[in-house]
């Protein structure tokens, strides 16, 4: 296991460090105002669409089924079942398309109400989202390959292809004058980055003997079977995207540039969200997969029980840093160009609230596997609709019930991912089908020594260095912070997983 998260975490840490420069970019020549919000609201749509029929329901209703096909080495059924997926999704999706092309004006009034009071940048949101949109449609290939190739223990591809549409931002990013505004120069780079993944994937999968063709969809068991999944699943991911919708509608109604500094202290969480949990998460959901089709539940439950341990032990350090320092992480990467100190003090605000909610998020993927792997796909959504229920609710508290303006709209998201690890906990035990084993609970202490100390190194760091400016604080927080977090693993390192992953 740990040469495959090595493989999916090294890309995906390639793809955020793109992902970083894509946004550097963005707050230097857009900064915080109408173009910034206005491309936001419009990348917003292929992104969470994406949540909903991409990967947020491809992996937990058709991976672990493709890949018990496998297991049992039944390939050629295993290829008809994609062909058969494949071919309802994509007529699905062209659906969806030509709807949202005709009626974006709509979609876009129904996101961000507040819009509409300025019609200057409710037509340019509006433009924007008609460019970025067919990239769902371009992904849909791309998801369901790189699912395949997960099954088949092939993962660089899939954590590769996600650095085309950074690479192509910043393409045309630094092209802007080219375009209309920066923008249209950041949306036509989505597109442009849909194209590219594409045509990537699609040499993957041939490279490995793996195609999906185009065939008359048929209503068989398997399909049948797939969509009752589908559908709990897509009711769990539709649920999860319908929080960030909220959050934009809330974001709208408070003061110009507040959903532009919501996005960048989120660019920030994700980064060692997406480097280490939804790595760990994607390596792990194959394996259960396949172990539990051989009838291996020990090795299943063993897996599992070290990614979680390696989950808590690489984010709670983030955690600590985030708290301790998240002024200076906000300053030092985005408060240059039209991005200005105040937004950036607001942006760390909302990075504090969101790094409370980070162990919860990274492990969602690990305690969820427990029902997908199964082929369980109603319990995760029962789940969710709870707290995304509780989530929203919380919106409204923190944010004007108690005043804390855009933070809350992240400290409410923190809190729901609590809600929903906890539910899917309990869910888990009651029924006999999560093990906690001694591999996680010896891991636990020092995972926590091992954060306080990184949160206290990272303090220590601007606290010598800060007069100096806040780059170089930032890479003296880093430094200690790293010096400290690795001599607690050091001390403590019989009682990590490390050697068993």
């Amino acid at each position: 296991m740990l040469r495959k998260l090595l493989s999916v975490g090294g890309f995906t840490l390639a793809s955020r460090i793109t992902g970083f420069v894509r946004d550097a970019l963005l707050a230097w020549i857009m900064g915080k105002g109408i173009l910034s919000d206005a491309f936001l609201v419009a990348f917003l749509f292929p992104n969470n669409f994406r949540a909903i029929f991409g990967e947020g329901t491809i992996n937990p209703a058709f991976l672990p089924r493709y890949a018990a096909l496998h297991a049992k080495e039944r390939k050629a059924e295993a290829a008809r079942f994609a062909d058969q997926i494949f071919s309802w999704q994509m007529a699905a999706q062209a659906v969806i398309l030509v709807l949202a092309m005709l009626f974006m004006p709509q979609l876009i009034t129904l996101v961000s109400p507040g819009f509409v009071d300025n019609p200057e940048q409710f037509a340019l949101t509006v433009s924007l989202a008609r460019v970025t949109f067919p990239y769902l449609i371009l992904t849909l290939v791309v998801v369901q390959l790189s699912a395949m190739l997960n099954a088949i223990d092939r993962f660089w591809a899939a954590a590769a292809w996600s650095n085309l549409l950074n690479l192509s931002m910043i393409a045309t990013l630094i092209g802007w004058h080219w375009f209309p505004n920066a923008a249209y120069a950041a949306a036509w780079g989505v597109l442009l980055g849909g194209v590219a993944q594409l045509v990537f994937i699609l040499w993957a999968g041939w490279k490995e003997g793996l195609w999906l063709r185009l065939t008359l969809p048929r209503w068989t068991p398997e399909v049948r079977e797939f969509f009752v999944a589908f559908g709990a699943v897509t009711v769990g991911a539709a649920s999860v995207v319908i929080a960030p919708f909220i959050d934009t509608v809330i974001a709208s109604l408070l003061p110009t540039g507040s959903r532009t500094v919501l996005y960048y202290g989120d660019r920030i969480n994700q980064l060692p969200l997406g480097v280490l949990g939804i790595a760990l998460g994607t390596v792990l959901l194959p394996e259960m997969s396949a172990r539990l089709a051989r009838g291996d539940r020990a090795g299943s439950d063993r897996a599992q029980n070290r990614s979680a341990a390696m989950t808590l032990l690489l984010t709670l350090p983030f955690v600590c840093a985030f708290i301790a320092i998240p002024g200076t992480i906000m300053r030092a990467i985005f408060a240059h160009g039209a991005f200005d100190q105040g937004a950036a003090t607001l942006a760390a605000q909302v990075l504090a609230a969101y790094g409370l909610g980070l162990p919860a998020m990274a492990l969602l993927r690990i305690v969820s596997s427990t029902f997908y792997a199964r082929h369980d796909t109603v319990t995760p959504m029962r789940a969710t609709v709870i707290a995304m229920t509780c989530n929203i609710a919380l919106k409204f508290v923190l944010v004007w019930g108690l005043g804390i303006g855009v933070a809350g709209i992240a400290l409410s998201t923190a809190f729901g991912a609590w809600i929903n690890v906890g539910m899917l906990t309990w869910y888990g035990r009651s029924r006999a089908l999560l093990a906690i084993e001694t591999v996680f609970i010896r891991a636990l202490p020092v995972a926590l020594l091992a954060a306080l100390a990184c949160g206290a190194g990272a303090w220590i760091g601007v606290d010598l260095v800060g007069k100096h400016g806040d780059i170089p604080a930032l890479a003296a927080a880093i430094a200690i912070a790293a010096l400290f977090y690795g001599a607690v693993l050091a001390v403590f390192r019989k009682s990590l997983p490390l050697r068993q992953a």
